[in-house]
């Protein structure tokens, strides 16, 4: 597949007047996993002052109140964005739904407040049992951090062999750390898809997720809005970029985010430019395209 590459923009400032909401990634764009980033806190900030609404979209596991308390600890101004919406709000919906059904869960214990979340709702807690005994699984990453997919490849058979759905609370496949590489519960996610299992996704890519953040918007703004006045933005192209074409928005790629090392390859940071042919390349493995893109998030 062919698809034309985005053209590189300095700043949010030239796309800025056609855009009412912004959907705007988090891990990536706003944050690294340690700190915040200023130049994107002072874009949004610049948007909303202008009367635009960002809603911050991300893929993490865990509903938007501890979120909103890592991005404080990060520096991040609440003057950024209007919203947050997670993938493990949309979790805990799912969850919700499927009442007391007991159910296995993978991942580490900071991801349990999900749990919390859904015996607000629900008035208890699901149980969470082990595999034998559950209905079905809700995956939200890996015990370990710094851990490896392969060694759950055994769990994920067991559960094929149930046919056990999976909810999977984070999509990703990897996220930066500083400059580490870590894997996400969308790496055990897509070995369980391979295997047959079916595989329940709560966020981006996915249409779900964006109908929650599209309705928190509306909520914010008080009233409805055109779709087509709608900015995505993110570092990620499977996720962020692919979902934003999936729902007819226009995107801004910045691309020194999960891709960096492929785009970015001298590593400078102040060299703004891409490579071209890794670009298309991506471009071609993605299925979709941004509006624009640049280094990092500026106004």
């Amino acid at each position: 597949m062919s698809i034309k590459p985005s053209k590189p923009i300095a700043g949010l400032s030239e796309l800025a007047a056609d855009y009412d909401v912004i959907l705007s990634d988090v891990w990536g764009v706003v944050h690294d996993g340690r700190t915040h980033t200023p130049s994107a806190a002072d874009a949004l900030t610049r948007f909303r002052q202008k009367g635009g609404t960002v809603v911050l979209i991300t893929n993490a596991p865990r509903p938007h109140p501890p979120i909103v308390e890592m991005l404080d600890g990060f520096g991040l101004p609440r003057a950024a964005y209007d919203a947050i919406v997670s993938s493990g709000d949309v979790t805990v919906d799912l969850i919700c739904q499927r009442g007391a059904a007991p159910l296995h869960h993978i991942g580490p214990p900071k991801d349990l407040s999900l749990f919390d979340d859904v015996a607000e709702r629900l008035g208890e807690k699901p149980p969470l049992l082990p595999l034998a005994d559950a209905d079905y699984v809700v995956c939200t990453g890996l015990f370990d951090d710094y851990g490896d997919p392969e060694p759950y490849m055994p769990t994920l058979v067991a559960m094929k062999e149930r046919d056990l759905p999976m909810i999977c609370a984070n999509p990703d496949i990897v996220v930066h750390v500083g400059d580490d590489l870590l894997w996400c519960a969308g790496a055990l996610a897509e070995r369980y898809a391979g295997l047959g299992g079916k595989v329940i996704m709560a966020g981006k890519p996915h249409a779900i997720i964006y109908e929650s953040a599209l309705k928190e918007a509306a909520r914010v703004r008080g009233a409805a809005f055109d779709r087509a006045k709608v900015l995505a933005v993110g570092d990620g192209l499977f996720t962020d970029i692919r979902g934003a074409a999936a729902q007819g928005f226009d995107a801004l790629f910045v691309t020194s985010g999960i891709h960096r090392d492929v785009l970015h390859p001298a590593g400078g940071a102040d060299d703004w430019s891409v490579d071209e042919a890794a670009y298309r390349n991506l471009l071609a493995e993605a299925g979709a395209a941004p509006a624009a893109h640049l280094r990092e998030l500026v106004w």
